[in-house]
């Protein structure tokens, strides 16, 4: 037999088998439909970010027809988990709930992070945001802001923190930077701890989200002289803002949005941006939200691109004027 038409033979024979596997890639089914999603949660169960995590990772799986898997992954204030998340694939299955710190914050505060919030992630959704209140024990002696600042330019005040590059952290020192006092700060594990030892005594006084707050105010224990937001908050009507105490630019508030890794295309990002502000309108989101004392933010990619890159810029001349030291 002429080896030509062998070689023909050969080829007709294997058309089929050809023609199959071209059918099967055009049928590949469509994303999200090959295995379930990841959330990454940069910080520990039971976290605020945790809370929020698992609140719109069941909205997704619904949205999505997908399960949303949330994977807390927490250490170095967030660093771990966000730099596992951009050498991951732009595939759509590993999502990242970001945070102020993650993509705002820790681009400064550490020498090598590991990653670029802004190269390395593609921004999905704004998802909410919280400002922080200024707290003191009323045995300190200052009935109102102006109270505090007397006292600090009298005496070295400590200010209780979560933690390095935190929101409390961030506030302490634009307090010092704002408003021309030296106040020395006292960084804890975990929240929990500080406000423990502000109720104590053991420290003057705190920045801190609202919510775990609240019970010791409506108690008598704790007073809340300021917050951080640009304009007063729902919860907090009678207390006035750090700007209208007259310290300019001081606007603090820690926020959470979902980013994926660089190169995510831009149809699976619309599909999971369109899920979450369909959620963020819901009045179940409204009332988790609420509960949380925290405020939705949703929008589009473009608007989360724009906030990250001015809280990077933000807080990279914070940190250099505060003459903080990079970890």
């Amino acid at each position: 037999m002429p080896r030509a038409l062998t070689g023909r033979r050969a080829l007709l024979a294997a058309m089929p088998t050809l023609a199959l596997a071209s059918g099967a890639h055009a049928q590949a089914p469509a994303w999200p439909a090959a295995r379930p999603i990841r959330l990454i949660v940069p910080f520990a169960a039971g976290t605020t970010t945790d809370i929020f995590g698992r609140a719109i990772g069941n909205h997704l799986s619904q949205a999505l027809g997908q399960n949303v898997v949330v994977d807390n992954r927490s250490g170095a204030g967030g660093n771990i988990a966000a730099a596992a998340v951009a050498r991951d694939q732009p595939d759509g299955y590993t999502i990242i709930l970001g945070t102020s710190g993650t993509h705002g914050v820790n681009a400064s505060l550490y020498r090598e992070p590991g990653f670029d919030p802004v190269r390395d992630f593609t921004p999905v959704v704004p998802f909410v945001s919280a400002p922080v209140a200024l707290a003191v024990r009323p045995q300190l002696g200052a009935r109102d802001f102006a109270g505090l600042m007397a006292i600090a330019r009298q005496r070295s005040l400590s200010f209780a923190s979560a933690g390095n590059g935190t929101t409390g952290h961030l506030s302490q020192a634009l307090l010092d930077l704002r408003g021309g006092v030296r106040t020395t700060h006292v960084p804890y594990r975990n929240g929990g701890q500080a406000v423990t030892d502000l109720l104590s005594g053991q420290v003057d006084a705190m920045f801190y989200h609202y919510l775990p707050l609240s019970q010791h105010v409506q108690a008598g224990s704790l007073m809340v002289l300021g917050v951080t937001s640009p304009t007063r908050t729902e919860t907090l009507p009678e207390v006035p803002t750090m700007l209208e105490l007259g310290l300019a630019g001081f606007v603090v508030e820690g926020w959470w949005a979902l980013y994926l890794p660089a190169g995510a295309p831009r149809e699976i990002v619309d599909r999971i941006n369109a899920a979450a502000n369909a959620w963020l309108r819901t009045p179940e989101a409204m009332e988790t939200l609420r509960n949380q004392g925290v405020t939705a933010l949703g929008g589009t990619p473009e608007d989360l691109a724009t906030r990250t890159a001015a809280e990077v810029a933000k807080w990279r001349d914070v940190v250099r004027e505060a003459q903080i030291e990079p970890g």
